[in-house]
């Protein structure tokens, strides 16, 4: 047999939860070590007293009595382990392992018996349950009841709440009273905090984060008292996990930070970490309310009666001596920002620090989170959303949770990724440069600079995309209908020389003769368009691109996939295709990618004789022509624009004291229609009002009409 017995997937139930970890059984010890707290149970092998091997509900378990008065349970084990067990515990701790049943017959009167920090309630010799004495947190009498209360957990689905014992009286020669001795019993092993004597030391008037608000902490040899203005907490030290203390990024400023399981309660609210927030220049002179001997038999050193110092080194010292626990602190971990432990970023909305430790991540402050690296299955670094300044660090858990940090600046990409490469984390998203080293000293514009996770990932995404869609069989056409840059034909209709128009020249001969003896006015100069480009024009008798490996292989085996499965869409096609695709060895695509080049070359030959028959592209003469041919047509069109009858009319509309009514209809209307509207109103071929008016202006002498 080995020196060393070990079990994975070992169960120890917590206040109604099961958590598992792993055992391990040496010659010096036995070590239990939870796989979600990260919390260790060190038993020494002299100290084990007894061993009991028993069926209960994940199997089998084993509990385990030590001479200090502790009990441990472990569950999860299989009848094939009891010998192996039996005979380690025989040869290294001289300890029988006994076996014991329990009692399952469901009677409810039994008998109480108080062991250590258990009370069991037997059945003819036959233990029915145990109630850990540690999870009681209130004890209440009646007349001939005590009812226990338990304290909570919020990672059972299920809580035990209260458990009622009913006590029957016992004789009346007996003078003490069975149910105050039954809640004694109960009370000096229960979790029920009772502030007796004073307190070894005070700070007054701490800023709390988390529960926020400013609290007088007192401490006490067993437990530590909040109290504020509205709440009180109490927390035992036995409830103390962790220790954190944090340099803030300003450098002015500390965190101590204490983890808490079970955590303190505020009616709904569970907070799980207690944040303290100090200035580094505060100072604090402390004395404890205790003899120097006592202190020094106490704490052996580790405190002294009189202390001086900062006021966050006074907390961190008394914690740490109090709780019996190390002190977490950052780092190797440098930021980008000169002496900063920490990163800026977001979580949940919130901004907060992220500190890399050596052993783990820790988010301050809200809500915190911590992160050890046995739990973590993989990371991710993600590129932001909003934009390319900033990324996202994505921690995926075993349990299959996901937190992700956002926000982070571009330039801290480089000092993370080295950090969680140098800790041997999965990086999910390594992509091909696994063996590629990122710079520390800048986080340039240029992606070639230093690897980015993100851009790798989304490399290969394209690629395999490009694999699944990159064969197109027509020719690439662009759409050149609207071109932001040029002018369109139909806003000539609105433009200033709409008024221009042929339905100005409505005048006869007369009109001409009247403009010949006015002044010339400047002729208006009018831009020249540019001809709007002809679309491109599909040749049909061009040869088609060839296929891709992909597609040619998609067209052979298309009809395969429909007939596997009857009813499929063509969406469904192409992802069952893509997957088949990804499947395919090696050898086999480099067939397809010969079949490919094949047609490649083929399509090169075949328009090669396309253009030197004459199809494809234009010769440079034809292009000529057209531009020419284009200008010549935009300046006709122009001319065409300009009428007589529309300079006659501009004429006239200069001269404010005379307007004649077919001036005033061309110029009112709005539209093309509402002009030939007016026309057809006036019901003259050449508009005789008009007429009349030249006749008024320009009629002979009489002598000339007798002469007629």
């Amino acid at each position: 047999m080995g020196d060393t017995l070990e079990f994975n997937e070992i169960y120890q139930e917590s206040k109604g939860s099961w958590n598992d970890g792993r055992l391990r059984f040496s010659k010096q010890n036995l070590v239990y070590k939870s796989s979600k707290t990260g919390k260790v149970d060190n038993i020494p092998a002299a100290e084990l007293s007894q061993a009991t091997w028993r069926r209960v509900c994940l199997g089998h378990g084993i509990k385990l009595a030590t001479s200090t008065g502790h009990v441990y349970k472990y569950d999860g084990f299989r009848d094939t382990d009891y010998e192996r067990i039996s005979e380690f515990f025989k040869a290294n701790y001289k300890v029988e392992l006994t076996e014991k049943d329990m009692c399952v017959k469901g009677w409810n009167w039994g008998t109480a018996k108080f062991s250590g920090p258990l009370l069991s309630f037997d059945v003819n010799d036959s233990s029915v349950f145990e109630i850990p004495l540690a999870s009681v947190s209130q004890c209440a009498t009646g007349k001939n009841e005590v009812t226990l209360e338990f304290h909570q957990n919020d990672d059972a689905e299920v809580s035990l709440m209260e458990v009622r014992f009913y006590v029957p009286p016992g004789p009346a020669d007996e003078g003490a009273d069975p149910v105050e001795a039954f809640a004694a019993n109960v009370l000096s092993k229960a979790d029920v905090i009772q502030a007796t004597g004073d307190a070894v030391c005070v700070f007054k008037e701490l800023q709390c984060l988390t529960p926020r608000g400013r609290y007088d902490i007192l401490i006490y040899p067993a437990f530590l008292h909040l109290h504020g203005k509205t709440f009180d907490y109490k927390i035992p030290y036995t409830t103390v996990l962790r220790l954190f203390l944090l340099p803030h990024k300003d450098q002015r400023q500390m965190f101590f930070v204490i983890s808490l399981d079970p955590p303190i309660k505020q009616g709904q609210t569970r907070y799980h970490f207690l944040i303290l927030l100090f200035s580094k220049e505060e100072e604090l002179c402390l004395t404890l309310n205790m003899s120097e001997e006592e202190v020094e038999k106490r704490y052996e050193g580790k405190l002294t009666k009189n202390m001086s110092g900062s006021l966050y080194e006074m907390v961190s010292r008394v914690m740490k001596a109090l709780v019996n626990r190390k002190i977490t602190v950052p780092g190797n971990f440098q930021g980008n920002t000169p002496g900063a432990q920490c990163i800026t970023c977001s979580y949940k909305a919130q901004s907060g620090l992220l500190y890399p430790l050596e052993r783990g991540f820790i988010y301050v402050h809200k809500p915190p989170v911590h992160l050890r690296f046995e739990e973590i299955s993989c990371v991710n670094f993600a590129r932001g959303t909003t934009t390319t300044r900033s990324f996202d660090f994505e921690v995926e858990t075993k349990q299959g949770n996901q937190f992700t940090f956002s926000s982070i600046e571009r330039e801290e990409y480089g000092k993370l990724f080295d950090f969680v490469n140098a800790k041997k984390l999965n990086i999910k998203n390594r992509g091909f440069k696994e063996g590629m080293k990122s710079k520390n000293n800048e986080f340039s514009d240029s992606d070639e600079d230093q690897h980015d996770a993100y851009l790798e990932r989304m490399k290969a995404e394209g690629k395999i995309r490009e694999e699944g869609d990159g064969s197109n069989d027509s020719d690439e056409e662009t759409d050149e209908s609207f071109n932001p840059g040029e002018e369109s034909d139909i806003a000539e209709e609105y433009d200033s020389n709409a008024s221009e128009s042929d339905s100005g020249s409505g005048g006869d001969g007369s009109d001409d003769e009247g403009k010949k003896n006015k002044p010339a006015k400047k002729a208006k100069v009018v831009k020249e368009r540019k001809p709007r480009k002809e679309k491109k024009q599909k040749d049909t008798n061009a040869p088609k691109r060839p296929m891709s490996s992909y597609m040619l292989w998609l067209n052979s085996s298309r009809e395969h996939i429909k007939s596997e499965n009857p009813g499929i869409s063509i969406t469904e096609i192409s992802k069952k295709a893509g997957e088949m695709w990804k499947q395919i060895g090696k050898d086999d695509k480099e067939g397809w990618d010969r079949k490919a080049e094949e047609a490649r070359k083929n399509y090169e030959k075949a328009m090669k004789e396309y253009r030197e028959s004459g199809g494809g592209s234009s010769t440079p003469a034809k292009k000529e022509s057209k531009k020419a041919g284009g200008k010549e047509d935009k300046k006709a069109g122009g001319k065409k624009r300009k009428s007589d009858g529309g300079e006659k009319e501009k004429e006239q509309g200069g001269n404010d004291s005379f307007k004649s009514r077919e001036f005033i209809s061309s110029e009112e209307s709005s539209s093309e229609g509402e002009r030939k509207k007016a026309k057809k109103a006036k019901g003259k071929p050449k508009g005789k009002e008009s007429e009349e008016e030249e006749e008024v202006m320009t009629t002979p002498p009489s002598s000339e009409v007798d002469s007629d």
